[in-house]
């Protein structure tokens, strides 16, 4: 889920995942849609935006933590991770992911490395 005002910048980033193997099967503008979409969807993985202008991914990540069959949540944002680690450790994400650094096989990675004890 992204930013309203990043919207247009969705085809070039789920193009990217798609090339990279990974099925994007949704894409929302807020976090009731994205809440809505992960219910009705139930994907795997859920990227959030930590920034979602009056909105915060930290909320929406919250929320979908708790739903019957939640997904994995990757935090995503143009800012750094530094910038908000106290917060990403305290959420349910697995891990989080500058928005330079999304690919697939980032994503496989911070799977792959939530699934290792």
């Amino acid at each position: 889920m992204s930013d309203r005002r990043r919207q247009r910048a969705l085809p070039p980033s789920r193009d990217l995942l798609k090339r990279d193997g990974i099925a994007v099967v949704g894409v929302a503008t807020c976090s009731a849609d994205a809440f809505r979409q992960a219910e009705r969807l139930r994907p795997d993985v859920a990227l959030v935006d930590i920034m979602l202008g009056d909105e915060h991914g930290f909320d929406l990540a919250n929320a979908l933590a708790q739903a019957p069959r939640p997904p994995r949540v990757i935090l995503i944002s143009t800012y750094v991770e530094t910038d908000f680690a106290e917060l990403i450790a305290a959420s349910p994400a697995i891990g989080f992911l500058s928005k330079t650094r999304l690919s697939g096989s980032a994503i496989r990675n911070l799977l792959t490395n939530a699934d290792t004890p």
